[in-house]
């Protein structure tokens, strides 16, 4: 009875958990549509307007193309949005462990976040459209690029948290949030982890799919993209699975180097401790987001996808092995 209760009672968490997530990431994006929009001296959207428009989208019909792969097309949008919501569960919350956390959470995030993406792309090549087919082709690629530098990100940082010995399994974001591993390595070593988070932020306009990575959803090149034969709900659903997935990696990068919070600066706990450092996780979410999606999106034009790429096999990359070796260094001379 016990264990059945408990399996309830995190049920309940995650679903609770999870309509934040929506709620918040809604209402992320609509600042970030306001802000994109004062930069260029515009007044912009109301802040709702991300809620409103989805609420707007699921009231319409879903049309489906007469050459559609019907069972791809109508699944790719829900399976994404799915595998996107999946990744909060995963990562812990401030204080407050993950609903799902095991010991290879890192991998399962890393997964997930490349499975909305396939999805999408799944999507786009289902409908039968060849301007979706090339908006499809363009995802694939840009997350062909990308994942290796933030594959190289999660395997380093797993491994130094190893060497250095932090308390918890290596690849649990948890071990990350407890104690913050700028303190676990040297000068070196924080160069090291420097260049780890700087190529992570690179990463973020290729995995939102924002700025100078707008590129699948290119509308002014090949009109939406992907997504360009979705309607109705299924169209709601690909939106969500955007403003998501920006949430994710803000996320992600937030409970990985930025783990600071009330309880480790000032050594005390309590469950008021905990809702404060729920809340103060959130807002800085919510910089990092504003930081490096919607001021990135805002300042840098759209590249060209042989330009996308060759920046993060080249460029990216380059910088994240950079930071592996630096960190290796550091750890292997202590």
């Amino acid at each position: 009875m016990i264990s059945i209760f408990f399996l309830f009672l995190k049920i309940f968490a995650g679903v609770a958990f999870l309509a934040l997530v929506i709620a918040l990431a809604l209402l992320f994006d609509g600042v970030d549509r306001i802000v994109n929009a004062r930069m260029q001296r515009r007044y912009g959207p109301p802040l709702l307007q991300p809620i409103y428009d989805i609420l707007k989208l699921m009231g319409k019909e879903n049309i489906v193309p007469r050459r559609a792969s019907k069972i791809f097309f109508v699944a790719s949008p829900w399976l994404a949005v799915a595998s996107s919501l999946m990744v909060f569960l995963y990562i812990p919350s401030g204080s407050f462990p993950a609903v799902l956390g095991t010991e290879g959470d890192m991998i399962l995030v890393v997964y997930l976040l490349a499975m909305s993406g396939l999805l999408m792309a799944v999507g786009g090549f289902a409908s039968g459209n060849p301007i979706a087919s090339i908006g499809a082709g363009r995802e694939i690629t840009l997350m062909m690029s990308y994942e290796f530098p933030l594959a190289v990100v999660v395997c380093t940082m797993a491994w130094v948290a190893y060497r250095v010995g932090l308390p918890g399994a290596p690849f649990n974001l948890e071990t990350f949030a407890n104690q913050s591993i700028w303190q676990a390595v040297g000068k070196t070593g924080a160069f090291g982890l420097l260049c780890l988070f700087v190529s992570l932020v690179l990463v973020v306009p290729g995995e939102t799919g924002k700025g100078p990575m707008d590129i699948p959803e290119a509308k002014t090149e090949i009109l939406d993209g992907l997504i360009i034969e979705y309607s109705g709900t299924n169209l709601a659903m690909f939106k969500l699975t955007f403003a998501l997935r920006s949430f994710a990696i803000s996320v992600f990068m937030t409970s990985l180097f930025l783990p600071i919070s009330f309880a480790s600066m000032f050594g005390i706990s309590g469950i008021i401790v905990a809702v404060l450092d729920f809340v103060f996780f959130w807002v800085k979410v919510f910089a990092v987001q504003m930081v490096f999606v919607t001021l990135m999106r805002t300042a840098f034009g759209r590249l060209k996808i042989w330009q996308a790429s060759k920046f993060y096999v080249v460029r990216a990359t380059g910088l994240s092995l950079a930071g592996m070796i630096l960190l290796s260094i550091d750890v292997l001379l202590r």
